[in-house]
């Protein structure tokens, strides 16, 4: 993944703009917190692709998964209803 798709979300941010975000960052978050911030920062996004992947991984197993042939699906051996009758 490039740089340019994981921001590709906003489109008008540019060189000035992520600098002054960058500085408000740090002024609000300030320097010894923001390693600590983007440690979980990049735990959490560790975490949703482990879990998107293991989604995905289930929805292949359950396409694949087909049927025995050699057993048939069991259907109950009753009747029908009857028809009400016509007025």
């Amino acid at each position: 993944m490039t740089g340019t798709s994981i921001l590709a979300f906003i489109e008008g941010i540019g060189g000035p703009e992520l600098m002054m975000i960058l500085f408000v960052v740090l002024i609000l978050f300030g320097g010894q917190k923001l390693p600590e911030l983007a440690k979980g920062l990049g735990k959490s996004m560790r975490e949703f692709k482990k879990a998107a992947s293991g989604v995905e991984e289930e929805f292949k197993r359950a396409i694949e998964e087909t049927p025995d042939p050699a057993t048939p699906p069991r259907t109950p051996a009753r009747k029908p209803p009857p028809d009400p009758p016509a007025t």
